[in-house]
């Protein structure tokens, strides 16, 4: 069956349930506008047979993905791999792209519909919230993948953990799993402006006390040369989550991501493997102290706790120079742009303690669960879990990561290694494999012996990133877990967490600004005690302890 483009608009009214019906015709396009456009579709019918011009016929099935921004192209869903896997097992794919600006809110009127699709791709589409409140929603998928899946099982012979993170607690698996290949240890790192350290004849700080004098001279001693006192020791958007994982680190306060909105669920283990709220350390206390200390001597952008990214981007990627003397991220390309020469990796910097340490959180940026979820919708199931296995190779996740060889990202050589190409159109090659593939979402696995078949441009992106590692990966911290929770315990943690971490994250901006973190202290943990914290924590504990009896 041909396939063509039609765009789409959800028309949102009060009390009016979500439709995905995909407007008619055959090889044309037509749009349904309430002025803004939020999801597009391909057209590929009901997950019934279909037949397409040769005569033969093929599953259909209705899809789900979420894409972050509209600007990012969709094409790649109907070339490529995309389109030699459908051909190869013989489905045709009906892609219903929403966008992240959008999708909180559509997804609510689209569970809550009943007029369900046959399958949500990727964990930007549903979190474990959304997964254990509406399993009724949902096929329950042991024994399917068992029979229909044998990429997936030896994926699980290999790495047993993987079915361990798609196994709920009841003994369910609910969804498909992934794991992101050829990544580094270290995930976000701090990298300085070397330019002004040498203009200013700075070395690279070791200790956290080193930092703040380096920032000191960053913002008093004209290091861009300019004349004017425009330069920020640091900038960013601040947030609690953040800054744990960030310029807190010398302290100790290393905290795991997840999905929420607030980056974090603020859980982290201690030199024993136990888990702990960071929040209500001593260590994080002494931090506060810190990060005060640096905005009292204005070496913190006072704009830290209200600005947007838009803001500290036209502060860190000023074609004239970047104005923040760190930056925190991945690459510093990501961060400062075309000022991305100018900086280098910090190595992880000595905290009071003496130790240094550096962001690890594998099990959230490179392993994941809800990657596929199949729909009470579908007719099909087995055929759809066939169609999903074939993304568990080597070649197929290599594709779906940074774009495919048949449209040109990557290029297939006669002795079976691969090169991913630098793009030609004068973009990244993050931004590339982003607008070019699934990138992070969707099932993948590559195992690691094909890592030395890959090779990676040098200077950009993923290339950058795993040549850096080897400047922090000695002081890798392992954080608390992706744990899973019964739906109770998600029920609970729904009704805790907003007031307990909004509270956090109160306290958090006054005491960098106003400070009287050490007079307030008792009262802010009596405070966290009032709003349920113990059982917040007791949750935490025990779904850490049924994740450590997972992997036994």
């Amino acid at each position: 069956m041909k396939k063509s483009t039609k765009l789409l608009s959800l028309v949102l009214a009060l009390a009016m349930v979500l439709s995905l019906a995909a407007c008619g015709g055959n090889n044309t396009s037509s749009t349904a506008s309430t002025g803004n456009e939020s999801q597009t579709s391909t057209d590929g019918g009901e997950s019934a047979a279909t037949e397409d011009t040769s005569g033969s016929t093929s599953a259909s099935f209705d899809i789900v993905t979420v894409r972050w921004t509209d600007t990012w192209p969709i094409d790649f869903l109907e070339t490529g791999v995309m389109k030699e896997i459908e051909e190869e097992t013989g489905v045709d794919i009906n892609w219903q792209v929403y966008y992240n600006a959008d999708w909180s809110e559509q997804k609510s009127l689209l569970l809550a519909s009943g007029d369900l699709p046959d399958a949500f791709w990727g964990s930007i589409c549903l979190t474990d919230t959304d997964v254990n409140q509406n399993k009724a929603l949902f096929v329950e998928l042991t024994d399917l993948i068992d029979a229909n899946m044998p990429n997936l099982n030896k994926v699980f012979e290999t790495e047993p953990s993987l079915k361990a993170v798609i196994t709920d607690r009841n003994g369910e698996i609910y969804s498909l799993p992934k794991k992101l290949p050829l990544r580094p240890q270290v995930n976000d790192v701090m990298y300085i402006n070397k330019t002004w350290l040498d203009a200013l004849g700075l070395e690279m700080p070791d200790t956290y006390e080193d930092l703040t004098a380096v920032l000191e001279a960053f913002v008093t001693k004209d290091p861009n040369g300019n004349g004017e006192n425009d330069e920020f020791g640091y900038s960013a958007v601040q947030s609690l989550a953040g800054d744990l994982r960030h310029i807190m680190a010398p302290f100790g306060t290393m905290v795991c991501r997840d999905s929420s909105s607030y980056g974090s669920n603020y859980m982290a283990l201690n030199d024993n493997s136990e888990p702990i709220f960071m929040p209500i350390q001593d260590n994080y206390k002494e931090a506060v102290k810190w990060m005060h200390d640096l905005y009292t001597k204005g070496l913190i952008d006072s704009e830290c706790f209200t600005q947007d990214s838009s803001m500290v981007t036209a502060k860190t990627q000023d074609p004239n120079g970047s104005l923040s003397g760190i930056v925190f991220g991945w690459t510093a390309d990501a961060q400062v742009g075309v000022n991305a020469p100018d900086y280098e990796v910090v190595p992880a910097l000595a905290g009071p303690d003496g130790k240094r340490y550096a962001e690890h959180n594998p099990e959230f940026l490179d392993v994941s669960r809800n990657e596929l979820l199949i729909t009470t919708k579908c007719e099909d199931p087995a055929t759809l879990l066939k169609w999903a296995d074939a993304y568990y190779t080597d070649e197929a996740s290599l594709q779906t990561f940074y774009g495919s060889v048949s449209d040109g990202k990557i290029k297939a050589n006669d002795d079976g290694t691969y090169e991913v190409l630098v793009p030609d159109d004068g973009s990244s090659l993050d931004t590339s494999a982003w607008s070019f593939s699934m990138r992070d979402f969707g099932p993948k696995y590559m195992n690691e012996e094909f890592y030395d078949k890959v090779t990676l441009p040098s200077d950009q992106g993923d290339g950058v990133k795993l040549a850096e590692d080897s400047i922090n990966e000695e002081y890798i911290v392992t954080t608390f877990p992706v744990c899973a929770y019964t739906e109770e315990q998600t029920s609970r943690l729904a009704s805790l967490t907003t007031n307990l971490f909004d509270y956090c994250e109160a306290q958090y901006a006054h005491w960098v600004v106003d400070g009287g973190v050490e007079e307030e202290w008792d009262a802010y943990l009596q405070q966290l005690d009032a709003m349920g914290l113990q059982e917040y924590i007791s949750i935490q504990v025990d779904a850490y302890n049924a994740y450590q009896e997972s992997l036994e």
